[in-house]
C-alpha cells in the first residue's frame, strides 16, 4: 500500500490521484508489447495499492501502438471490459489531435480534426471507460492557442471529455490557454536528464495557476533506472536507439549522472528510479511524475517512489550531480524535431 496522493489542478481539483501516474505506452510499445494478462496485472496492482478514494492516473494516446496505431486504447478497452469495477478507480488522460496519415504525426488542432480524433478515441475505448482528460498531443503552431482552447471547450461542452490538458507547451502558452478556460494539466518532459529553463518556467506558472504538471519520461527514457548500461542493451527496433542521447559518446557521458544517482539510492536503500521520481515530485506542489510501466512489480516500485521524501542534503546532492555533469545530446533526434517541442 502507498500513502501519498495529490489533488489535480484546474477543473479536476476535487479529484485525488496517486502521487505517481502511470503511462501505458510501454504495454503496447513495439517491437515488444506485453500480453494482456501482464498489462492488466500492472494496472490492477497499481489501483489496488492506492488508498480508498484515490484514483490511479492513467495516461494513454490515440497513437500508442504500431505505426501510430490505437493498440493501447484497444488494450484499455479489453481491460475495462474484463474489470468494469476499475473504471471509476482510474483517471484516464488521452492524447490526440494529430494527423496520423503520413510518415510522422503532425499537430492539427482545428475543430474538425480534434472532433475526429476524440470520436476515434471514444470508439476505440468502448462504452465503459470515458475520457477524463483530453490533451492535444502537441501544440498546433498554425492556430492561436486561444482558438485551440475554444475548440477544446466546444468538445468538452458536447460531453466528449471532462477536463482539458496541454502537452509540450511553453509557460506563456499555458498562461494564455488558462485565461480562456481552466487547464487541468500540462504534460512536459521532466527528469534529471530534462530540467532546463523551459521546464522551470512551466513548473512555476503551473504552481501559480494550480495546474498539474505531468512529468513524462521522469526516468530519462528508462536510462536513469541504471539498468541500461549501453545503447546495445536496447532491443532491436527500439526507437530510442535513434535518439541523440543514445549515441555512444553522449550515452557514455550521461552515465556519470546515472552513477551519481545510484550512489544516492544506495545510501538511502531505495532504487535509482525511486530517487528520480522523488526528485521530480519535489520540484513543485503540482508535480506528478508520469512513469512508464508494463509490469506489476514496476508499477508498485514507481508508486512507492511517490512516498519517498528526499532530505535537503539529498536534494542538494542531486543538484550537485547535475551541475557537475551537464546532459550530453538533444532530447530526441536533434534540432529537426523542434516542431514537436515547446509549442
Amino acid at each position: 500500500m502507498v500513502s501519498q496522493s495529490i489533488r489535480l489542478g484546474g477543473t479536476a481539483s476535487d479529484i485525488s490521484v496517486g502521487r505517481v501516474a502511470v503511462v501505458g505506452y510501454l504495454s503496447t510499445r513495439w517491437p515488444n508489447p506485453v500480453s494482456d494478462e501482464e498489462a492488466f496485472e500492472a494496472i490492477k496492482a497499481g489501483v489496488d495499492a492506492l488508498p480508498l478514494g484515490t484514483k490511479m492516473f492513467l495516461n494513454s494516446g490515440e497513437f500508442y501502438g504500431k505505426n501510430w496505431g490505437p493498440e493501447n486504447l484497444q488494450l484499455l478497452r479489453r481491460f475495462f471490459e474484463r474489470y468494469p469495477e476499475y473504471a471509476d478507480k482510474t483517471f484516464l488522460s488521452v492524447k490526440g489531435g494529430m494527423l496520423l496519415d503520413g510518415p510522422f504525426p503532425v499537430p492539427d488542432c482545428s475543430i474538425e480534426n480534434l472532433r475526429k480524433s476524440v470520436n476515434n478515441i471514444i470508439k476505440e475505448l468502448g462504452p465503459i471507460k470515458k475520457i477524463d482528460l483530453f490533451e492535444p498531443a502537441r501544440i498546433d503552431r498554425n492556430l492561436p492557442i486561444e482558438t485551440i482552447m475554444k475548440n477544446l471547450v466546444t468538445l468538452l461542452k458536447e460531453g466528449k471529455f471532462s477536463h482539458i490538458g496541454l502537452s509540450e507547451c511553453l509557460a506563456s502558452t499555458l498562461r494564455k490557454a488558462n485565461s480562456v478556460y481552466p487547464v487541468t494539466a500540462a504534460e512536459i518532459e521532466v527528469s534529471p536528464w530534462a530540467y532546463e529553463e523551459n521546464q522551470k518556467a512551466v513548473i512555476a506558472t503551473a504552481t501559480e495557476l494550480n495546474i498539474s504538471v505531468l512529468a513524462y519520461s521522469p526516468l530519462g527514457q528508462g536510462t536513469l533506472t541504471g539498468k541500461i548500461k549501453s545503447p546495445t542493451d536496447l532491443p532491436e527496433g527500439d526507437a530510442r536507439a535513434s535518439y541523440d542521447r543514445f549515441k555512444e559518446e553522449n550515452f557514455k557521458a550521461n552515465l556519470a549522472i546515472v552513477d551519481g544517482l545510484n550512489a544516492v539510492a544506495n545510501k538511502k536503500d531505495i532504487s535509482t528510479a525511486q530517487v528520480c521520481l522523488a526528485w521530480v515530485a519535489s520540484l513543485g506542489p503540482t508535480m506528478i511524475p508520469l512513469a512508464g510501466s508494463s509490469k506489476a512489480t514496476r508499477t508498485l516500485e514507481n508508486l512507492k517512489g511517490g512516498d519517498v521524501e528526499l532530505t535537503k542534503e539529498e536534494l542538494a546532492g542531486v543538484e550537485q550531480i547535475l551541475a557537475a555533469h551537464p546532459v550530453a545530446g538533444e532530447r530526441y533526434l536533434g534540432k529537426d524535431v523542434e516542431l514537436y517541442l515547446w509549442g
